[in-house]
């Protein structure tokens, strides 16, 4: 994770190492030079009560290791299981490519990077249900 940028803006929250951090009154950039530090933007977080879909099922293993709260060896394979699940249903060519980075992220223990992949894929679940509803 080395060289990754967070922007922060006036008292935004996020998690690293499992130490909350409050940004002051300012916007702030703060580089993260720690390779495999845990990082989780606090506004970014799945809450329990809304993992009630696949993709954010996934996203939430993922935030769980970011947080400290799953291990790592456990959870890689629940993550490689979810996101294989979510291959079978999702195979448009760019749910495919964020599956596959959220892949190659979880293999290279960059659970930050999977998270960002996975959250991609929420508006277009998002609009898959509001279509399934519409039907």
């Amino acid at each position: 994770m080395t060289g990754l940028v967070l922007k922060l803006g006036p008292h935004e929250r996020v998690l690293i190492n499992g130490a909350v951090i409050e940004n002051g009154d300012r916007r702030s950039r703060l580089a993260v030079v720690t390779p495999n530090a845990h990082i989780l933007r606090l506004r970014d977080a799945i809450h329990p009560e809304e993992v009630n879909t696949p993709v954010r099922r996934v996203c939430y293993i993922a935030q769980m290791v970011l947080s400290g709260d799953a291990e790592p060896s456990v959870a890689r394979m629940q993550l490689l299981r979810g996101i294989e699940q979510l291959s079978q249903a999702l195979t448009d060519h760019d749910s495919r490519a964020l599956l596959t980075q959220a892949t190659d992220a979880v293999l290279d223990d960059q659970y930050y990077q999977a998270l960002k992949s996975l959250r991609g894929l929420l508006p277009r679940e998002d609009r898959l249900f509001a279509a399934s509803r519409l039907a």
